[in-house]
Order: C-alpha cells, then sequence, then structure tokens
C-alpha cells in the first residue's frame, strides 16, 4: 500500500504536469498546427492555465493540498505549516512532474515551441521589473490559496474556482510582460526539455518572495484571527485517517 506521502508526491507531480502540459500547448500548439495566429490569445491562455489548476485542486487537494507549485509550497513552510523536508519533497515532485510534461512535448510538437511555451520577459522588461511583476503576481495567487483554501472561515466549496481563477487573471494581466508563471516549476520543466533558460532565476526568485510575503500576512495578520485553532494544521498532506479533508 503506498504510504500517504507517497500519494502526496504523485499528486504533486500529476497537477505540475498538468499544468505545464496544457499550458505550452494553450500557447503553442494552434502555431505547430497552421491555426489562425489569433486563436491563442491572452485570454485563452489564461484560462487554460485557470481551469488546470481549478479542476486539478479540486480533483488532488485532498491528497496533498493541490500545491502544485513550489511558491505556494515555500509559503506553506515558512509559516510552519508544512516542514521543510516535506517541502523540499514536494519541490522534487513538482519539477519532476514539470520536466516529463517538457519533456513529452518536445516529442510531440518539437522542442522550439516548449521553447515558445515557456514564460520569458518581454524585451522591453528588465530583469528587475519582471522580479517585481512576478511577485506581485504571486502574491496575489498564495493570498488567495490561503484566505479561500487554509482559513477555516472561507467557503469550502469555492477554493478550487478561486484559485483558477486568479491564475487566470494574473495571465491575462501580466502575460504580455513576464508570461505570468508565478510558479517555478511551470517554468523549470519545460525549460529543461526545450533548452530555453533566459531569465531563469527571475521565475524563481519573484515567486518565491511573493509567495513568501502573501502566506506570512495571512498567517500571521488574518487567519491568526480566525475562531478556529485548527487552521494552522491546514496546508500538507492528509492524515490518513481524513482523506476528505481539503486543503491547498
Amino acid at each position: 500500500m503506498v504510504p500517504q506521502i507517497g500519494k502526496a508526491l504523485i499528486a504533486e507531480a500529476i497537477g505540475a504536469f498538468a499544468l505545464s502540459f496544457i499550458g505550452v500547448l494553450a500557447i503553442s500548439a494552434t502555431g505547430v498546427v497552421g491555426a489562425p495566429a489569433g486563436l491563442a490569445n491572452l485570454t485563452s491562455i489564461g484560462l487554460a492555465h485557470g481551469l488546470t489548476i481549478g479542476v486539478m485542486v479540486a480533483a488532488l487537494g485532498a491528497i496533498s493540498g493541490g500545491h502544485f507549485n513550489p511558491a505556494v509550497t515555500f509559503g506553506f513552510v515558512v509559516t510552519g505549516r508544512l516542514k521543510a523536508v516535506t517541502g523540499l519533497m514536494y519541490w522534487v515532485a513538482q519539477l519532476v512532474g514539470a520536466t516529463i510534461a517538457g519533456l513529452l512535448l518536445v516529442a510531440i510538437i518539437g522542442g522550439p515551441a516548449v521553447a515558445n511555451g515557456t514564460p520569458n520577459l518581454d524585451p522591453k522588461v528588465s530583469p528587475l521589473s519582471g522580479i517585481v511583476v512576478e511577485a506581485v503576481l504571486t502574491f496575489f495567487l498564495v493570498l488567495v490559496v490561503f484566505g479561500t483554501a487554509v482559513d477555516e472561515r472561507a467557503p469550502k466549496s469555492i477554493f478550487p474556482l478561486a484559485i483558477g481563477l486568479t491564475i487566470a487573471l494574473d495571465i491575462m494581466g501580466g502575460g504580455p510582460l513576464t508570461g505570468a508563471s508565478m510558479n517555478p516549476s511551470r517554468t523549470f520543466g519545460p525549460a529543461l526539455a526545450s533548452g530555453m533558460w533566459s531569465n531563469h532565476l527571475v521565475y524563481w526568485i519573484g515567486p518565491l518572495l511573493g509567495g513568501a510575503a502573501a502566506a506570512l500576512l495571512q498567517h500571521y495578520v488574518f487567519i491568526e484571527a480566525a475562531p478556529s485553532p485548527e487552521t494552522a494544521a491546514r496546508g500538507g498532506p492528509a492524515p490518513a485517517e481524513e482523506r476528505g479533508s481539503v486543503v491547498a
């Protein structure tokens, strides 16, 4: 029988795989098949990413917490909701899942198309500005994750939709500037598979800073005021006896 942490790591890898696989296809598939250039636009790309995360969180959140993102996991680690060792294992699972997606896509649509679907800065955006944009976008994402999926006072059924829509709106707003990754694994997997490493550190520094800031704000300012002390225990893999508990 697979231990609970093993199930959590498999779930994290699947979620990260889905995001990179669908995300790259949403950006590059139309060009590969020669479809009209306008078929893939900022709205369709944003919704593809957001809907993917929404359904993956709904499907797998009860198993692992539905992070699928090293920046989200980092937020749980810095607030003490997840042990550092478990967080590191989550990171490995997320990066492996995204890398498998990237390698599979290289085999299907080719390296250049995967490179095109890897987040990168617009030429007019400096690395420092890119870090700031990614930090702010990820701040919004992790703020919503904690506010809807972790805070006991939030409605239980809203968090997959809220998290997915936050990703969609972030992409619609910040996509032209940085690609709006908000997720180091979403950048790392396709980059490793395609060799497109331009401005790669931007997509680690910005999301980790923004995610940590939002998590600390929620944990120490907002959620600490909640009437239920059990909120501090939410955010990691569900105990074996509590499989139905959904966190993110």
